[in-house]
């Protein structure tokens, strides 16, 4: 198997592990994908990591958030109100150039209230398609995420369609 090859399948397997943390809930696996101070040779001592800039943000409709502090913060606020979410990522292309990588998904997302038991029909979930950009970077680690961007799809209303289909 080829490096370039190899390197795919590891920025892959980061990029799952990111939304399968969230999906669980698990605040201590996701804050240990993100890139951290250590990782890019800043000396904790003298910055501060969450004035550091080394990670950044952006939830749909958020403003760009910067430093681990921010960044981590969002994610347990998010964890902490939401009772279920569940990731059904398509149209993943994965690019590596040298320790960097760029990840491009649509997050097709259920969130909502508890966690439908089995057999029960989705019910109060809310469905969300939402673009994404995860950029890594190679680490002694491994891939660990530098820069996460989510904007949602606008989908146009069905008498916008109408409007556009000739008569």
């Amino acid at each position: 198997m080829s490096a370039p090859h190899t390197d795919v399948e590891k920025v892959e397997a980061a990029n799952t592990s990111f939304y399968a943390a969230l999906e669980q809930g698990d605040f201590e696996l996701l804050s240990a994908l993100w890139l951290s101070p250590s990782d890019v040779d800043v000396d904790e001592t003298y910055h501060d990591p969450a004035d550091a800039g080394v990670i950044s943000c952006v939830h749909p409709g958020w403003p760009v958030l910067s430093g681990r502090g921010e960044v981590l913060r969002s994610y347990a606020l998010i964890m902490a109100n939401t009772d279920y979410i569940q990731f059904f990522l398509t149209d993943t292309h994965v690019s590596v150039t040298g320790d960097t990588a760029l990840v491009t998904c649509t997050e097709n997302i259920l969130s909502g209230g508890p966690a439908p038991a089995e057999g029960d029909e989705l019910g109060p979930l809310l469905g969300q398609l939402v673009v994404a950009t995860n950029v890594f970077r190679r680490t002694a680690a491994g891939w660990k995420l530098w820069s996460h961007h989510a904007s949602p799809v606008l989908a146009g209303s069905e008498e916008e369609d109408d409007e556009e289909s000739p008569a």
